[in-house]
């Protein structure tokens, strides 16, 4: 989620000019980026409970430390810091609703710049942890937390959203709240290529899902999935989640995605830096001018921007392409998750053989895939066979398009090598979740508490 909204204030005059934002992130194949960003739950290390913004160890405290020790520009909310900007790269450190804490990374030319700028953010959130007495969890769910134990932090789009979210669905408050996820954007050449990479992307988002399933506890016991964050987005709210089977479509493109953007209802207005209320109305009714409470002002790009931003499918279009599918994990699959996703879409050969693939796949197949994944995570079926069968081959496909990219860090490693985690977990043929399950019913003893230590940062 945003950690500010954008400051882009040219006015909207048709439905060309949203179609010709998105169009606008058009970029040549030699400027093609990676955006690597990831949340992680912060943690009492004394309690396991979560923290409040406020006191000497919140949240509040972390980023005022973060700021001072190395040199981030603070963003405010009225009196409080929500956000750190890195001045050099735009890089920014942000709150979710419960105080995860995201680093939505700058973009880099390859997968060595982006790991690095990972474990760069980890060393620093790390030792400000050691000096306030606070841990940072990589998993998909909070293990323990209960819902209404979660502390809120001071930002006004999440009031908005916290009192919409029932109205919406049954899970959602369980999404802002209690789940982290790590994603990667990535970018295209034209529409015909966000067509094609947005396709794949969709289809394989459940393979992405599964390989990375790592949320199977609520409340300290087993919840009977593998990924329950991917389970809440079911029932979270279907006006704005889904796997849009309509980008699968004839004449699919960058107008059928802002008709699909315009039919979803609104959250806020940003003015004068507060966020106005304007829950379940009409963008297209903002476009005429005929917004309940703002009647007789027209949107800018930059509202259109903001309600992008509201939206959440599997795959989400903005001037480049959000894969959203995964859930939070340790070090390793932090920059393992990039690596699955630049190897199958930043080569063409990759690409084209992966959407080979998957290209005669029914709306029912992959929406069974969605459906079966969160409980069944590799197991899921798929044909005569499982989702792990065809894993495999995806995996090997992106493997070789980081190979193609002979991207090689200073001691002459490809990309390859962080693809190694992901090959790991095919091999084995077990997902994440699976594995702390079994270490739940076996060395743990039934006690959740040692996830705090082995799967912290």
């Amino acid at each position: 989620m945003s950690a500010k909204p954008t400051e882009n204030t040219a006015g909207i005059e048709s439905r060309d000019d949203l179609a010709a934002y998105l169009a606008s992130g058009s970029k040549s194949r030699e400027n093609w980026l990676i955006g690597t960003e990831h949340e992680k739950f912060c943690f009492c290390e004394s309690s396991f409970e979560r923290l409040t913004y406020e006191g000497s160890d919140g949240i509040g405290a972390i980023l005022t430390t973060l700021k001072d020790m190395h040199g981030w520009i603070p963003e405010f909310e009225g009196d409080n810091i929500i956000a750190l900007k890195d001045p050099n790269n735009g890089a920014t450190v942000s709150l979710e609703p419960g105080g995860q804490l995201e680093l939505s990374g700058a973009p880099l030319q390859n997968l060595h710049q982006t790991c690095s700028e990972v474990n760069k953010h980890l060393e620093q959130v790390i030792a400000v942890g050691k000096e306030l007495g606070v841990g940072f969890l990589g998993l998909g769910f909070d293990p323990m937390t209960k819902l209404e134990d979660v502390p809120r932090m001071p930002k006004g789009r999440y009031k908005i959203m916290t009192e919409y979210m029932p109205k919406a669905g049954n899970l959602g408050l369980n999404m802002m709240y209690r789940t982290s996820t790590v994603q990667v954007n990535l970018d295209f050449s034209d529409e015909a290529d966000m067509v094609k990479k947005l396709r794949v992307s969709l289809a394989l988002q459940p393979l992405a899902t599964a390989i990375f399933a790592n949320s199977p506890f609520t409340e300290g016991k087993p919840n009977g999935f593998l990924s329950y964050r991917s389970e809440i987005w079911r029932d979270t709210d279907a006006d704005r989640t889904g796997m849009l089977p309509f980008a699968f479509d004839d004449g699919m493109g960058f107008e059928r995605y802002v008709d699909y953007a315009l039919k979803v209802p609104m959250y806020f207005v940003y003015r004068d830096g507060k966020y106005h209320d304007v829950t379940g109305l009409s963008f297209k009714d903002f476009m005429a001018g005929r917004l309940a409470g703002f009647e007789g002002e027209l949107p800018t790009l930059d509202d259109w921007e903001n309600h992008l931003t509201t939206i959440f499918p599997e795959v989400r279009l903005k001037r480049y392409l959000e894969m959203r599918g995964a859930d939070g994990g340790p070090w390793k699959r932090l920059c393992a998750l990039p690596a699955f996703w630049v190897g199958l879409l930043y080569d063409q050969q990759a690409l084209d053989a992966a959407w080979d693939l998957v290209r005669n796949w029914s709306a029912e197949t992959r929406q069974s895939l969605r459906d079966d994944v969160p409980k069944l995570g590799l197991n899921a079926p798929l044909g005569t066979g499982t989702l792990a069968d065809i894993g495999k081959e995806i995996v090997s496909l992106s493997r070789q398009g980081l190979e193609r990219r002979t991207r090689l860090n200073s001691m002459g490693d490809n990309e390859a090598m962080y693809l190694d985690a992901v090959e790991d977990i095919i091999g084995l043929g077990k997902t994440p979740a699976e594995i702390l399950l079994e270490r739940y019913h076996g060395q743990w003893g039934e006690d959740i508490s040692p996830i705090y230590g082995e799967e912290a940062y």
